[in-house]
């Protein structure tokens, strides 16, 4: 006879499979785990959760996550406003924001256009950001992720911020410094290659 499950246990695994990149093997770990660690840590999960979702809006300029609105990046006075970086999600923004070089400000479009998932260019922030081209941005750099569906999202954001006055530029795309040819795929060296550069 097989030992059954219990429901709240049961019911723990399948919230914690709603997560993404969470597999059934991954949620039964950390739901067993939560069961045996401290009850104040565990609760202090489901606090820290409770207290996220309740203070974390959209930033009603730039649509990336913050406790304050404007955002901090958006109400530095310091940052160009006038340039604008085109991120697909938060963590996209927190990537770039860490490496310290881009002293203008960011739109956040909440995601990227899948059409195997359902997702068209309706759902993203792209009426906020033509708005904010609109407003006064000189320049908007386009940095979705470089493959088929980041490629696809550019597409649609360059198209919708067409007429807008702003100037539209992509990242450069090509090799990665402190690579090696032979391990470089046909898509990078070809757009190394398309995007090549004077060598002086």
């Amino acid at each position: 006879m097989t030992a059954k499950t219990p429901e709240s246990l049961e019911r723990l695994v399948e919230r914690l499979m709603d997560l993404p990149g969470v597999g059934r093997r991954t949620a039964e770990r950390l739901a067993h785990h939560l069961l045996r660690a401290p009850e104040h840590d565990a609760l202090a999960l489901a606090d820290a959760i409770r207290e996220a979702r309740a203070r974390i809006r959209p930033c009603s300029r730039c649509r990336a996550p913050a406790e304050a609105d404007p955002c901090p990046v958006c109400a530095d006075p310091a940052r160009d406003a006038s340039r604008i970086l085109v991120v697909e999600t938060a963590r996209d923004l927190r990537a770039i924001e860490d490496g310290g070089v881009w002293t203008g400000v960011y739109h956040v479009l909440g995601g990227r256009v899948s059409p195997l998932e359902g997702v068209g260019p309706e759902s993203l922030a792209l009426d906020a950001l033509v708005d904010r081209a609109r407003a006064g941005a000189v320049e908007i750099c386009i940095a979705t992720n470089p493959d088929l569906e980041g490629d696809g999202t550019a597409l649609h954001v360059a198209r919708a911020l067409e007429g807008t006055g702003a100037a539209v530029t992509r990242l450069a795309r090509g090799l990665p410094s402190g690579g090696s040819l032979e391990y470089v795929s046909k898509a990078v060296i070809a757009d190394a290659l398309e995007h090549r550069r004077p060598a002086r």
